[in-house]
């Protein structure tokens, strides 16, 4: 006898919680490929759960900015052990949405969980390679270390699911930031399963806050919200993302553009080897004086 088939409908992950969209909104995510095949129902996030994550991002900033960057690292390592712990979950999500072959997925998969945990042995490194001892001409000790910038709104990628995903949200939150993460709006799935591992990790409430819906509707809210201190701008190739950048720099945002000029903008290669690039977009330079002993 056939079993009934369970048809789940998800909800956003704001604050290190589950919360209904606040528009009561849903719709229905598809596999890609010639014959699409219902997946799942998503929330539609609205401009108050965009201001609500917001809210969770800047609650979270003084606890986990302030926290050893050590701490940090083995937090953001024990991400990437629950994610090779759900590998396979990752794989089939990841194949449905994209269309892929399973080795073509987890090719994609073991590149994500590797990337992942490539970036939590950074937080403690950050200072070394960043920062500096500066020779001045006076009886100081002038040092300039690395901070985080603060709230960092990103626009996902809309094609890579998963590697481009985590290709966005690691970087960012090494040093200290907390996001605000509007999912692909046709592929939110693998982003959706990575709220739910880090709601089972260590990773404090509000430190990833993800948004499903349209990204139309949702990324002018995010880019032009005055608390948002940064946006990266990877997932917005399809929107017009010239519009997003005006709209940051009302409130004078940090702004990562995607790859390519404003009409042809398109989403880089998520399998290149990654740089320090994307953590030093969202970073402040501190310098300090300090007056030497006798």
């Amino acid at each position: 006898m056939a079993r009934l088939e369970v048809r789940k409908t998800y909800k956003l992950y704001i604050g290190g919680k589950f919360p209904r969209s606040e528009s009561g909104r849903s719709y229905e995510v598809v596999s890609s490929g010639r014959a699409p095949k219902f997946l799942a129902n998503a929330a539609q996030g609205s401009r108050k759960d965009i201001r609500d994550a917001v809210v969770a991002a800047r609650a979270a900033v003084k606890g986990w900015s302030g926290a050893t960057a050590y701490h940090r690292g083995q937090v953001l390592y024990r991400v990437g052990e629950i994610l090779e712990g759900r590998r396979e979950q990752f794989i089939a999500e990841v194949s449905a949405s994209e269309g892929l072959t399973k080795p073509q997925a987890t090719r994609l998969v073991d590149a994500a969980i590797d990337r992942w945990v490539w970036y939590a042995g950074w937080p403690d490194k950050l200072p070394q390679v960043l920062g500096n001892l500066n020779p001045v001409a006076a009886p100081y000790f002038d040092i300039s270390a690395p901070e985080p910038t603060g709230v960092v709104g990103i626009v996902a990628p809309q094609q890579s699911s998963l590697l481009g995903l985590v290709s966005v949200v690691a970087p960012a939150i090494v040093s200290g930031n907390t996001v605000v993460v509007v999912t692909s709006e046709e592929r939110p799935l693998p982003a959706i399963s990575l709220g739910e591992v880090l709601a089972t990790s260590d990773v404090p409430g509000g430190v990833v806050n993800i948004v499903t819906g349209r990204t139309a509707e949702l990324a002018p809210w995010l880019a032009s919200h005055a608390d948002v201190n940064a946006i990266d701008l990877a997932g917005a190739t399809e929107i017009g993302w010239g519009e997003l950048e005006a709209a940051a720099a009302d409130t004078v945002k940090r702004v990562v553009r995607p790859t390519g000029d404003g009409s042809a903008a398109v989403e880089p290669d998520w399998l290149a080897a990654p740089d320090l690039s994307r953590m030093t977009a969202f970073l402040e330079t501190k310098t300090v004086w300090h007056p030497k002993g006798l």
